[in-house]
């Protein structure tokens, strides 16, 4: 797992290589890509329709690959089928996260989408894979932890034709240990968009957010400790 002290800097004399950007749609998963193609990676972003609540992130992911004009392939995983998440069943979404983990969280999801990522890089010849899982700022999934992402990364490594062989794949997650405001401010020096991004898990058909759940809740924090103006349209 790579997190850098500067996770924008590029490597002296890089050669550029594939990587698998995860592209939710989101502010984080924006930040991510953008520092991918800064670290001077040929980047292809990755989406996953697994039955959320609403489209309006999945479009929003179209926008962000289609602004720095990388490879965008969606793929479609039913989760809804098992349900067990206010994203993916019948459950209300609470405007606040309680104590434990949060009915918000969606079981499995990360090691889905990262599973499908290292398929699509072993197609690829990729070796490096990209997501915006954090550790600071969030909403306490089990799926967002360091232990998970050098887990996966080990199961890469021991599970696939490229590791095997000797081709070992790397699992970057370069926003583990950076708070909202620290993202935030790096996206801007990176010249996200994002007002571009959708993170409300209520959003309507327009993109437009809540405000109150706690993936708003997070994303206006992360505006207010960097000092930059919230572009997030609100209904």
């Amino acid at each position: 797992m790579q997190t850098l002290q500067n996770p924008a800097a590029r490597p002296a004399n890089a050669v550029a290589k594939n990587a698998i950007v995860l592209v939710s749609g989101g502010m984080d998963s924006a930040v991510t890509l953008a520092i991918a193609r800064a670290q001077g990676f040929v980047c292809h972003a990755l989406s996953v329709e697994y039955g959320q609540r609403h489209i309006s992130e999945l479009i929003a992911a179209q926008r962000v690959a289609a602004r720095y004009a990388v490879a965008h392939k969606t793929v479609h995983v039913d989760l809804r089928s098992i349900g067990g998440s206010a994203l993916t069943d019948d459950i209300d979404v609470p405007e606040q996260g309680g104590a434990g983990i949060p009915v918000t969280y969606v079981p499995a999801r990360n090691t889905i989408m990262l599973s499908i990522a290292l398929g699509w890089a072993e197609v690829l010849g990729a070796q490096d894979i990209f997501c915006g899982v954090n550790a600071v700022d969030y909403s306490g999934y089990p799926d967002c932890r360091p232990e998970f992402i050098d887990a996966f990364e080990r199961l890469a490594n021991l599970a696939t034709k490229a590791g095997v062989e000797g081709r070992k794949v790397g699992v970057h997650a370069p926003l583990l240990r950076m708070s909202k405001g620290e993202i935030v401010r790096c996206g801007v020096e990176l010249g996200v968009d994002f007002a571009e991004t959708v993170s409300c898990y209520r959003a309507d058909a327009d993109g437009r957010a809540c405000g109150h759940c706690d993936a708003c809740r997070l994303r206006a924090q992360g505006f207010r400790e960097a000092g930059v103006d919230d572009p997030t349209r609100y209904r």
